[in-house]
C-alpha cells in the first residue's frame, strides 16, 4: 500500500522558517516527480514546488527565492525548506508523487498544517 507520510508542520512566526518532510513507501521513488501542494481555508489547493528525478526544479512564483525542494532518492523522502515565511504562507501542506510515465499513478499525503503568524 502506497503511503506519503508529512512531517515537519507547525506554528512560526513571520520572518521564521521550517523544513517539511515526506517520507514515501511502496514506490519506486526514482520514477516519481515529487512534489508540494498547499490548500489555504476557502481556496484551491496550489502547486508550490516540484522536482522530478533529473533534479530541475519548480517553483511557484509567489515562493521562488524563499522556498527550496530537494529529494533523497536513497531515503524515499522530499523535502520542502522554507524561510522568510509570510501569514499568507498559512495552509495545510500535501505530498505529491506522480508516475513520471503513468500520470494516473498519483498519490497524496495526509498533509501537514503551517500556521504562520503576524
Amino acid at each position: 500500500q502506497v503511503q506519503l507520510v508529512e512531517s515537519g508542520g507547525g506554528l512560526v512566526q513571520a520572518g521564521g522558517s521550517l523544513r517539511l518532510s515526506c517520507v514515501s513507501s511502496a514506490i519506486t521513488f526514482s520514477a516519481y516527480t515529487m512534489a508540494w501542494y498547499r490548500q489555504a481555508p476557502g481556496k484551491e489547493r496550489e502547486l508550490v514546488a516540484s522536482i522530478p528525478n533529473d533534479g530541475t526544479t519548480t517553483y511557484a512564483n509567489s515562493v521562488k527565492g524563499r522556498f527550496a525542494i530537494s529529494r533523497d532518492n536513497a531515503k524515499n523522502t522530499v523535502y520542502l525548506q522554507m524561510n522568510n515565511l509570510r501569514p499568507e504562507d498559512t495552509a495545510v501542506y500535501y505530498c505529491n508523487a506522480r508516475h513520471r510515465l503513468f500520470r494516473t499513478k498519483t498519490y497524496w499525503g495526509q498533509g501537514t498544517q503551517v500556521t504562520v503568524s503576524s
